[in-house]
């Protein structure tokens, strides 16, 4: 079975030999299967009547052997999408999969049926949930709670789970930040139930392709239009992409022509196979829990033309996750002459679309300067530069009325310089601009309390 292996070695080695067995497993089978594969939605209402689920031909089975046609090594199912509807056996809510028609625990037929193929398993989960009421601006504890339970669930009663896929999660459509719903604790909490379990957010649009922001892989869903880049890659990476026209099984889709299967493996999944990216090419199961024969074909055809012939030895260097809690985000921010409206607030309000850029004609050393509103702790500093506008930073933060200097020379990666060093307290940090022809451009200034 190409399970990621689990090994005894530091935090830090393990999570890099579970990132390099995760791109060497090349190309699976991202599969989109529930509610909505009954409404001919890609979101379902999420109030949909129960008696709607129901799969008379589920076969689990047939879709590992569909995987295997492919030459695929593993399989990833969606077991809640946004509109909250579980399809495994859950004790959260009644509105499950276990009271429906089918009344079969869906996750446990398909690790089952993966496993026996040979194929390791992976799920996806959304942390957003119309149902359940989980949207932005109005999370509450016992949302927190429900999801860690459910999470638990997950990792808990169905054996090695290689990859938790998470979504709807600091997207612009789902608006839930990483502070409403506190990444950390969700990512510590999949830690502690299996360590070797990489967290995945789907989250890449809003961040750079430098540095693993609140995830062990980065991710790029193709349909979206998040395209990595092949020349320059150089983190553990994952692309996804539709067989079909749509995630979830459409009533059009038997009759309608999925992708061009020698396109699909010359043009995306082996370039990219050779960028450090694993392919994860999504087939929706029909409502009779089968998949079409179009689609069936298909992969066939896949299998034909892409062998997996992914052995990195290592992947390039680069910075461990981050996965705290930015502190810096919008708190009272100033700086030396800035160039026209391109003022100091843009480099710490979590958006890396704008920039604070330092005036052309200030003939004094640039600085950049955050105040919070009283002491914190921190040890780890990220300064996202400008495209191409590279400088380097003498560090210090105030502490009981003195500036003292950050003991740490940065790790740059690409246009990010990652800070890391022993906490420390204080009220303002601020950034000394080495003076070049070139303005200084910041993107962003984060500042996090990391747990080690």
């Amino acid at each position: 079975m190409h399970q990621l292996q689990a090994q005894s070695l530091p935090r830090e080695a393990q999570l890099r030999k579970n990132q390099l067995d995760f791109v060497n497993l090349g190309f699976g089978m991202f599969i989109h299967y529930g509610m909505p594969t009954f409404m001919d939605q890609d979101w379902s209402d999420p109030n949909a009547p129960l008696s709607l689920f129901d799969s008379p031909k589920l076969d689990t089975d047939g879709w590992a052997k569909a995987a295997k046609s492919a030459n695929m090594t593993y399989g990833c199912l969606t077991t809640k999408h946004h509109s909250g509807f579980p399809i495994w056996d859950t004790k959260t809510t009644d509105y499950n999969v276990m009271n429906t028609p089918l009344g079969k625990d869906v996750v446990k037929e398909f690790t089952d049926a993966f496993r026996q193929n040979n194929l390791s398993v992976m799920l996806y989960y959304s942390i957003l949930d119309t149902h359940q009421g989980i949207r932005p601006n109005q999370i509450t504890s016992q949302h927190i709670d429900m999801i860690k339970a459910q999470i638990t669930e997950l990792l808990t009663q169905y054996g090695q789970i290689d990859a938790l896929v998470i979504d709807g999660w600091d997207a612009p459509w789902s608006r839930i930040s990483y502070d409403e719903i506190p990444f950390d604790d969700i990512y510590f909490l999949v830690k502690s139930l299996q360590p070797n379990c990489l967290v995945m957010d789907l989250n890449s649009a809003k961040y750079p392709g430098d540095l693993l922001f609140y995830t062990d892989i980065k991710s790029y869903e193709q349909g979206a239009g998040q395209f990595i880049s092949k020349e320059h890659n150089k983190l553990p990476a994952m692309a996804c992409l539709p067989l079909q026209q749509n995630w979830f099984w459409k009533q059009s889709f038997p009759t309608t022509p999925v992708k061009e299967a020698k396109k699909l493996v010359e043009e995306f999944i082996i370039p990219y196979n050779q960028a450090y990216c694993n392919f994860m090419l999504n087939v929706a199961p029909n409502a009779d829990g089968t998949i079409d024969q179009n689609a069936l074909e298909a992969l066939v055809e896949i299998g034909k033309h892409y062998t997996n012939s992914t052995n990195y030895k290592e992947l390039p260097a680069y910075e461990y996750p981050i996965t705290a809690s930015n502190i810096a985000k919008d708190v009272v921010s100033n700086s030396s002459w800035s160039d026209d409206m391109n003022i100091m607030d843009f480099a710490n309000d979590d958006s890396f679309n704008s920039s604070w850029v330092s005036n052309a004609a200030d003939s004094g050393q640039p600085w950049y300067e955050l105040t919070f509103d009283r002491s914190q702790s921190f040890n780890t500093i990220v300064i996202t530069e400008g495209k191409n506008h590279p400088s380097n930073y003498v560090v210090t933060f105030l502490k009981d009325g003195k500036w003292q200097p950050i003991q740490s020379k940065p790790s740059v990666q690409g246009r990010i310089n990652v800070f890391r060093f022993d906490e420390v307290i204080g009220n303002k940090i601020r950034l000394n601009i080495e003076k070049t022809k070139a303005q200084a451009v910041l993107s962003e200034v984060g500042v996090y309390l990391e747990r080690r």
